[in-house]
């Protein structure tokens, strides 16, 4: 445990943003397994909807920096590659 004041305070901050991170990260997995359940039940239409809450809730993770902006957009190009097969 740390002794020094501002490493204490960082300690916590720190713990706020791994919750924080942890939230956005399995929201976005959660998106993603509806989109590929789509896909695998055939459904062109909700897998094109799925695809589109998809790519925001990617968009939105990289902008609070969950996410580094190349991941995101290679996990949104599979995606579209997998719902495009359809």
């Amino acid at each position: 445990m740390a002794n020094i004041k501002s490493q204490i305070k960082r300690n916590l901050t720190n713990e706020k943003a791994r919750l924080r991170n942890k939230q956005v990260r399995t929201e976005v997995k959660s998106v993603i397994r509806a989109v590929r359940e789509q896909v695998e039940a055939g459904n062109a239409d909700e897998a094109k909807t799925a695809l589109q809450t998809a790519s925001r809730k990617l968009d939105k993770a990289v902008s609070k920096g969950v996410l580094h902006k190349n991941n995101a957009a290679n996990r949104k190009s599979k995606l579209a590659k997998l719902v495009n097969g359809l």
